[in-house]
Formats: C-alpha cells, structure tokens, sequence
C-alpha cells in the first residue's frame, strides 16, 4: 500500500508541476509574441502601440503604454505564481523521486557517496548556482547579453557533468533541469517582481522611476524566455534513457541546447525577418546526428556466428499450400504413420538444438534482475504496478522488449534502477549477446 500511495503523490506532483509550468512558459511566450507583434507606427498618446487580436471568445483590443496609464487600474495581474508554484512543485517532486531513496535514483551506480551525502549535493548546487549566475549578471559580463549567454552555457554544461560524475544519468539531467528552474524563479522573485512594484510604486508616487532595476529585470526576463525549451527537453528526458543514460549525456544535452536556444531566437525574431529560419532545418538536423551517433553500437559477431545457418520459423498451418487446419493435420498424420520412427531425443538436447537451452539462461536472468519490477504483480516494495507498463513475465514479452532491453540494460546499464538486483557484467553481456543473435525464445 505504501508503494501504491508514494507513486499517486509522485504523479499528483508531477500533474501540478505540469500545469503550472505550461501556464508559466505560456505566459512568457505570449507576452513575447505580444511585444513582437505591436503596432508602433502612429500609437495614441502615451501608448508605445496597440495589437487587435482574434480568439475564440472574440476580437480584443490590447495597448502598451509607455510608462503607466494616467490612473493606475484597481486591478492589476501579477504574472508570479505561475513561477513560484512551478518551482515549488519541482522541488518537491525533487524530494519525492531522488530524495525519498536517494540510493535508488539519484546517485549513480557502484557509486560510494551516502544518501544524506547525494542530498546534499543536489540541494547545494542549487543554491550556489543562483548565487553564481546572480554574480555574473551584475558583474561587468552582464554589460555584454552574448558572452554572458556563453559563459552560462559553458557552466551549466560544466554542472550536468559534474552531476554524471556522482549521480545517475536521471539524476544528473534533472539536477541540471533544476538548477536552471531556480535561476528562472529566482530571476523573477529578486529581480524581476521587486522592478515591477518599484515602476508602480514611482507611478502611483508621481515619481521618475529608476531606470536600473527595470533594466536588468529585462535581462533576466530575456534569460527566462531562452532558458524554456532546455528546460522542457530535460522535463521530457527521463522518459527517454538513449539520451541521459549515455556516458556522454552532458554533450548531448549541449547540443540539444544550443539547437533549442537557436530556434528560441528564431521565433523571438521573426516579426522582424526571417534572418533565423536556418536555425529550424539545423535544429531538425542536429537531433537526427544525435540520434545517430547515440545509437547503440553493432556487436562483433564471430565468423562461426556468421556463418551459423538461418532457421526461420515455420509458417501457420493455414498458410502452407492454402490448406486448412484440419487438412494440415490429417496430411501430417498421414506422413507420420508411413515414415519410419525416429529415435526420441531428450527433452533438453531437443531444446538446445532449438536455441532454448540459451533462452533459458536469458529467462533466468530476466526473472532474477527485472521481474522483482517489471511484472503484472511486482515483488519489489517500490511498485505497485509495473514501472511504465513493461513486463517481463512471459518469453514472447521479453522478446517484444528486447529492443528497450538491449538499451537501457546492456548498452546504459541504467537498469536494474541503482542496480538493486546486483545485475553483473557477464549477465548484461549474455543478454546483449542473445539480442544480437535475433533475440530467439525458442
């Protein structure tokens, strides 16, 4: 029961952490395209432009003013909770999926760090990753937006390193992930939130507001917008081992990155030209080279296995020479009673020529390793149900997954999660053998 009410508070989590993060990035995006997309030229009095807009409840009007209206409305939104809620949900997910048993997903395996150990590096690094980021922008470098942008890039790909050092690949993408979520919350909690009261507070004051803070609001807010689509690349990743179980997934994620900034940059561009269109084609390019050069690599094969005779398995009754099932049978009777008896072969010599004797090894160690998981009625304690629906209970199920297999056992050894079977080499060789012979359960 225990494991059944952990995974529906690590999915009510994970629902909320959704929906307000969409809400977050949604706003950030729209209030982008909006600025983009005014029209400047002839604006009223005291309006920097206006934009007329069409949506499903209607035609709106919607005007920017230079500074403020000539009275502040009653009502005034406040773009904030959106952020705060999405961080606070990340965090706790953070706690629920990592910290809750940090030896099973967070640390990586064989890895010789304590859980209170592995917690407080996850916890520290984000904190001192805003200290740091904070320090840049307001050092000299915040005067020059594009070597900043590539100094923070070269950190935050220095951290996801760091991260797959001590943690595994899950780990150390969402870790990275997190770090850079709380740079954006933090942006708008010390930066972007306190420009804001202070340009209404000059405004209701009749007051010059000062011009610092707004503009350095502007380039947290501008850092906030390019942050977005790394950010749902590493939301998405866990589900997706090729990419945060490669032993170099701190490259991978770089060059995801700089695809997702580029386009990013292409659509808070194109209102203006089309300069930027390279970036979608190159963008689309880059993630077929990643998904390329990620991909596992062909065992050697020996030439004995090479030149090992092809045995494919035999047709359905129904389909040889267009005869029915009862047909079929009544011929191979017919054949059976004038054809000599053959000698009897045992069981498990009749098993081996058939391959099973190796499936059978493959079983054992499916059964022993996976299963305590990935089955209809799980064993392990963590599990109430197996983990995104893959069981391994049935041979023609274990070759339907051999695929999934072969790269998350084999190729990541990502699984079993912190090993907790004690999978060894020679078993994830044997397995990855057998895939690379086609896989066979009989």
């Amino acid at each position: 029961m225990e494991a059944h009410l952990h995974e529906w508070l690590n999915l009510s989590i994970r629902w909320v952490h959704m929906i307000t993060g969409v809400a977050w990035i949604g706003a950030s995006f729209y209030f982008v395209w909006l600025e983009n997309h005014l029209n400047r030229s002839n604006p009223r009095d005291g309006l920097s432009g206006d934009l007329w807009a069409i949506h499903g409840g209607g035609i709106y009007h919607l005007e920017k003013y230079k500074l403020a209206p000539p009275k502040m409305p009653e009502n005034l939104h406040w773009f904030k909770w959106e952020a705060y809620f999405t961080w606070m949900s990340g965090i706790a997910l953070l706690c629920v999926v990592f910290y809750w048993n940090p030896a099973l997903y967070l640390l990586a395996p064989g890895s010789t760090l304590s859980g209170a150990e592995g917690v407080a590096i996850g916890i520290g690094s984000l904190i001192a990753g805003w200290f740091i980021y904070d320090f840049l922008c307001d050092s000299p470098l915040g005067k020059k937006p594009a070597l900043l942008g590539g100094v923070l890039f070269v950190l935050i790909i220095a951290a996801c390193w760091g991260f797959s050092q001590v943690f595994s690949g899950r780990g150390a993408y969402l870790h990275t992930g997190a770090i850079i979520g709380t740079i954006m919350v933090g942006n708008v909690f010390r930066t972007i939130m306190p420009a804001q009261r202070q340009l209404v507070a000059a405004i209701e004051a009749n007051t010059t507001p000062d011009p610092v803070l707004p503009a350095k609001g502007l380039l947290r807010s501008r850092h906030n917008n390019y942050f977005t689509l790394p950010v749902l690349f590493i939301m998405i990743s866990n589900h997706f081992p090729s990419t945060y179980g490669s032993q170099y997934n701190w490259l991978i994620l770089a060059g995801i990155a700089v695809a997702a900034v580029l386009i990013r940059h292409y659509f808070n561009t194109r209102h203006d030209s089309n300069k930027y269109a390279w970036t979608l084609p190159v963008g689309a390019l880059a993630m077929i080279c990643l998904a390329y050069v990620t991909g596992p690599k062909p065992m050697a094969v020996s030439p004995e296995q090479a030149a090992a005779k092809v045995e494919y398995q035999p047709l359905p009754a129904t389909a040889v020479g267009g005869k029915t099932a009862a047909e079929q049978r009544a011929e191979d009777a017919a054949k059976a009673a004038e054809a000599p008896a053959a000698p009897a072969q045992a069981p498990a010599q009749a098993a081996a020529q058939a391959g099973g004797g190796d499936f059978d090894k493959i079983h054992n160690v499916i059964q022993e390793r996976c299963t305590v998981c990935h089955s209809a009625k799980p064993t392990s304690p963590l599990f109430s149900a197996a983990p995104a629906g893959v069981m391994f209970d049935t041979p023609q199920q274990i070759q339907a997954q051999a695929a999934r297999i072969q790269a998350q056992a084999v190729a990541s050894q990502i699984m079993p999660l912190g090993n907790i079977t004690q999978m060894t080499t020679e078993e994830r060789k044997l397995v990855g053998d057998w895939i690379a012979k086609g896989a066979q359960v009989n």
